[in-house]
């Protein structure tokens, strides 16, 4: 796999999330990332956290290739997931202890969040963890100028697109037995939200 990144944004913003990463995943177990485009986030967190084993996935056939070029020894497998399909975590056949997804669900219809967290309910045991990064709206508010504008941008391209709003994301993720752990300000206006499965 080509050292250069495919992706500027996610070059800019890998540090920044690795360090909420350090902090909340735990010692042992195995990560699933949701929509690991080309795999540079994979590929260097699974770097930066050797003791962890890594499972990428994408819903392109072309980009699930991809990431099996990836060849670090703690990098499993590709998976084609599509959240929006029922049943997608069967597809996952290792025990997983947390999911993580960057960028994804402003640039997804909202089925996309919705099955995430459906899925995640049934792969995660209790004190499992769902992660998301990216731009939100906080209490009906834009967090910038820049959001606001990328919001009208996405929603241009695709009216089902858009950045999703921090309690309606909250709100979904209670209906299936997570709860709110913790959200991180991050770079550029944008968070780290992270769900807890509770044990309920």
């Amino acid at each position: 796999m080509s050292d250069t990144p495919m992706f500027r944004a996610a070059d800019r913003n890998k540090d920044a999330i690795l360090g909420v990463l350090r902090d909340i995943l735990p010692a042992t177990g195995t990560v699933l990332e949701i929509a690991s485009g080309d795999g540079q986030h994979i590929a260097y967190f699974s770097r930066a956290l050797p003791h962890l084993d890594w499972q990428p996935s994408e819903v392109s056939p072309e980009l699930v290739a991809h990431l099996d070029s990836l060849t670090q020894p703690n990098v499993l497998p590709a998976l084609a997931i599509d959240v929006c399909e029922a049943g997608w975590h069967g597809a996952v056949e290792v025990s997983t202890d947390a999911i993580i997804n960057t960028n994804m669900i402003h640039i997804a219809p909202w089925a996309a969040c919705l099955g995430l967290f459906a899925g995640g309910a049934e792969l995660l045991p209790v004190g499992g963890l769902i992660c998301f990064y990216g731009p939100f709206i906080v209490g009906g508010t834009y967090t910038s100028e820049g959001n606001a504008a990328f919001d009208r941008s996405l929603r241009e391209q695709n009216p089902e697109w858009g950045l999703r709003e921090l309690e309606q994301v909250c709100d979904a993720a209670r209906d299936v037995g997570f709860d709110l752990d913790r959200t991180v300000d991050m770079p550029v206006n944008n968070l780290s939200v992270i769900f807890r499965r509770a044990n309920r």
